[in-house]
């Protein structure tokens, strides 16, 4: 049973409706588009390689039910392992962006299926509500398109998982919806990919129009050990659009073995810049109306605006100081780089003037996604030719120490950390430290895990 009828916000020790308060708190560690990436591929399964990827978003479904119920630390590090189990490895069997359906549909079924075995509900239950949640809640990649994206962008996956739990909620008091939705014949898996296939890609050679009662696709889930999907997460050092991060891996690279690109600080050594990579990152990040953002949103998600900030950040450091390090550390991409100033910047905008982005071809698109393959060629000002080579594995990766870029991971985030947190207060340690090392944490501390002082923030875009 429950301790409590609601739950908090971040910040407050007011409890209000937990659904409210989930969206809020979802939508809040969205709003930064900085969470982690997971990017549907099984090393052990060849075929469980779909590709869909998506953002560890939704941590606030396992620690609101945690609240709920009066349980400790371990339980809800529990339901965040499982959230993300479920998400990963439908994101391995079935690619919505293929379909241009959001990718937080799959973060909407497993916040149902966690929540609801948090609170207690029936295997019965549990199927009803992630059968609400695939018939009535889809939403497309429409909110993704466009000049400029929208706030509600940054908001899909708060109003999914919020969506989600009041499909749980009524559920449990005994409002049913569709059963096994997997194997529905009229829902998302199967018309899109059979059997009884309705619909299929521009370019597909063939159709699955079996005439069968199965799902498309099998689902496996661990229960032991350490092969989790959230061990194959992609962390980002800063805030970018992830299929970005090989590109500006390959940027810190290239600063570090050929310094003198950086001697003028107006970018005068700069000729020219090149940067390839594969689809989907080429066709989300490189959109031509992305070439010149106006909003934070649609800024996050440009190739050339991000390559060029950092480039611009080292520009303005080297100056500066001619032995300044540029790292990860030095070079992180922070909401000030998203500001309308930042955005509107002269020398970025001139630096993106000399910046192209192209398809790195079907050799690129094959190493997707069990990397991000991206190269970066910068030309200089007396024609000399400075070529990153193929990054597959870059900082933050999972299989980074795979690769020749390997990061100390913990030092970078620890200081993303830092400076993410400078935005809501003047020291924010305590406040890492309260919500750090949940699995330690009692009962009573996830209970005030959110009691604590931020500043209120303007942000002027």
């Amino acid at each position: 049973g429950c301790v409590r009828t609601g739950v908090p916000v971040f910040a407050s020790t007011q409890d209000v409706a937990v659904e409210k308060a989930i969206v809020a708190n979802c939508a809040a560690v969205r709003e930064w588009d900085s969470n982690g990436t997971n990017f549907g591929y099984s090393e052990e399964r060849p075929h469980h390689r779909a590709g869909e990827f998506g953002h560890n978003d939704f941590y606030s479904v396992p620690v609101a039910a945690a609240q709920l119920r009066g349980k400790g630390g371990e339980f809800a590090l529990r339901g965040m392992i499982l959230l993300d189990e479920i998400r990963g490895r439908l994101a391995e069997v079935f690619s919505l962006k293929t379909y241009k359906i959001d990718h937080v549909v799959h973060g909407a079924i497993a916040s149902a299926a966690t929540f609801g075995a948090m609170m207690g509900a029936t295997a019965e239950q549990i199927e009803s509500a992630i059968g609400m949640v695939v018939a009535h809640y889809i939403p497309f990649r429409a909110i993704r398109a466009g000049k400029q994206l929208s706030d509600s962008k940054g908001a899909s996956a708060a109003i999914s998982t919020e969506a989600a739990i009041l499909a749980v909620k009524r559920s449990m008091s005994g409002f049913l919806g569709p059963r096994d939705i997997f194997r529905n014949p009229e829902a998302i898996f199967r018309i899109f990919e059979g059997p009884g296939q309705m619909f299929q890609k521009v370019g597909a050679t063939g159709a699955n129009t079996q005439k069968k009662d199965a799902s498309p696709f099998d689902l496996v889930l661990s229960r032991a050990g350490s092969d989790f999907t959230v061990m194959g997460m992609h962390f980002k050092l800063g805030l970018y659009e992830h299929q970005s991060a090989g590109a500006l891996q390959g940027l810190i690279n290239l600063i570090g073995r050929a310094p003198s690109i950086l001697d003028d600080q107006s970018g005068d050594c700069i000729k020219s810049m090149v940067v390839r990579a594969y689809e989907p990152a080429f066709g989300i990040i490189g959109d031509p109306a992305k070439r010149d953002p106006k909003t934070r949103q649609s800024a996050d998600h440009s190739m050339l605006y991000l390559v060029c900030t950092m480039l611009r950040k080292a520009l303005e450091l080297r100056a500066a100081k001619k032995s300044a390090k540029l790292g990860w550390k030095d070079l992180m991409l922070t909401p000030h780089d998203f500001d309308k100033r930042a955005i509107h910047d002269d020398l970025t905008r001139s630096l993106m003037s000399k910046m192209t982005f192209e398809w790195g071809g079907e050799e690129y698109d094959a190493r997707y996604p069990e990397g991000i393959p991206t190269s970066m060629v910068i030309t200089d000002e007396q024609g000399n030719v400075h070529d990153s080579g193929l990054v597959m594995y870059p900082g933050g990766h999972a299989r980074n120490a795979m690769g020749p870029d390997k990061v100390d991971l913990k030092d970078i985030l620890s200081h993303k950390f830092q400076t993410l947190g400078k935005l809501a207060a003047d020291d924010p340690k305590p406040i890492i430290k309260q919500i750090s090392g949940l699995e330690k944490k009692s009962a009573k501390d996830v209970a005030k895990l959110y009691d604590f002082a931020i500043r209120p923030v303007e942000f002027e875009e």
